[in-house]
């Protein structure tokens, strides 16, 4: 079987990378297209793939300013010739699933979300943008929606990574979609002996990730907070941020696993399309304190693996922290890691698997699916 993987952009391994390794591991013969590669910054099982870049790859600056060419990416999409191919993977958040594939090619999309800029987040994008940036937008991402909403009529089946997303791609591109959640390096963390005394908040230090709330939050708690990453939010948050607040900028991942598994609990205020940081967590032993909305809530399981509060402020994580204070005896080691299992690589690579086993299968007797079947 020929395979092909059309992921966005190889330009640093995250998330949606951490899918496209397993996707790797799982068909090792398959060939990479993608807009833009920085090979250094990629895992060598990915680098060990054909990778084929798209047009967007030669025009100036594209490594590092590549999504200012997104309105030319579904043209670049198109030029991908994808002949002779069995199987096509998309792998979408960026640009990907509108790639054109023939009537004996099964193509399934693995929808990390659709385009935040586009549709969810579009508003929230559009007002932190200058005023030039704005005349363009308008105009181009209307124009890109018509194209991003005609181009999921190319996908034979989605898959979404979460129920979150599950529910915007029926919303976006009214498409029915299977969950099947990422892969997550569960086996790489480990429970610590002894636990210390601070909380701890992990991630992109960018607006929509509300940090903010974490650090005023425990600005009047008084408790200890560590916050790992870096990003557009840190000035801000420095300013911010009480002598009981440590802000650590990046940190290794050895670093990190050994934050994980000392730290009272993980403190999760933003909401995300699944969240990888809280079953990163629950590996290492440790419950999340989550504002209960987005992916965390296939994670999490309230009073399980942490606790869900409802409100995304700075006094619903005061009542959530304070809830926790009470109830922390009832979280165990074993019960918390029981959860983060349930997201481990292999379990990605067998419920994947067996889906395009399926759904190859149906393909193959029946044709591609007819809307309403």
């Amino acid at each position: 079987m020929k395979v092909a993987i059309v992921h966005y952009w190889l330009v640093t391994m995250r998330g949606g990378e951490n899918v496209l390794e397993e996707l790797c591991r799982l068909y090792p013969q398959a060939d990479i297209f993608s807009h833009v590669i920085v090979p250094d910054s990629l895992s060598p099982v990915i680098r060990a793939h054909k990778i084929t870049t798209s047009f967007i790859s030669r025009l100036p600056g594209a490594t590092r300013h590549y999504q200012k060419y997104l309105p030319l990416m579904p043209l670049a999409l198109e030029q991908f010739d994808l002949r002779g191919y069995d199987l096509v993977i998309s792998s979408e958040s960026g640009p990907a699933k509108g790639v054109i594939t023939g009537a004996d090619t099964l193509h399934i999309c693995y929808c990390h979300t659709p385009m935040r800029y586009l549709w969810n987040m579009y508003h929230d994008y559009r007002e932190s943008a200058g005023r030039l940036t704005r005349m363009v937008m308008t105009p181009a991402f209307s124009y890109l929606r018509q194209w991003d909403y005609a181009s999921a009529a190319r996908v034979d089946h989605f898959v979404a990574n979460s129920s979150t997303v599950q529910r915007r791609i029926a919303k976006t591109y009214r498409r029915a979609s299977e969950v099947i959640h990422p892969p997550v390096a569960v086996e790489s963390f480990c429970p610590a002996d002894q636990v210390e005394d601070f909380y701890l908040y992990c991630g992109q230090l960018v607006p929509y990730k509300r940090a903010d709330i974490a650090v005023e939050a425990f600005n009047r708690l008084g408790l200890k907070l560590v916050v790992v990453g870096e990003g557009s939010d840190l000035p801000r948050l420095a300013r911010m941020a009480g002598p009981n607040i440590t802000l650590m900028g990046r940190q290794s991942g050895e670093a990190l696993r050994g934050l994980y598994a000392r730290c009272r609990a993980l403190i999760f205020p933003g909401e995300e399309d699944f969240g990888i940081v809280p079953v990163e967590a629950m590996a290492s032993g440790r419950p999340v304190i989550a504002f209960g909305k987005g992916g965390v809530c296939d994670s999490v399981q309230d009073g399980i693996g942490g606790i869900l509060y409802p409100d995304q402020t700075v006094e619903g994580l005061v009542a959530a922290v304070a809830r926790f204070r009470q109830e922390e005896g009832r979280f165990t080691q074993q019960g918390i890691t029981a959860e983060a299992a349930r997201f481990s690589a292999a379990r990605f690579r067998q419920q994947f698997g067996d889906l395009v086993t399926t759904k190859l299968a149906e393909f193959q007797s029946k044709g591609p699916p007819v809307s309403g079947r």
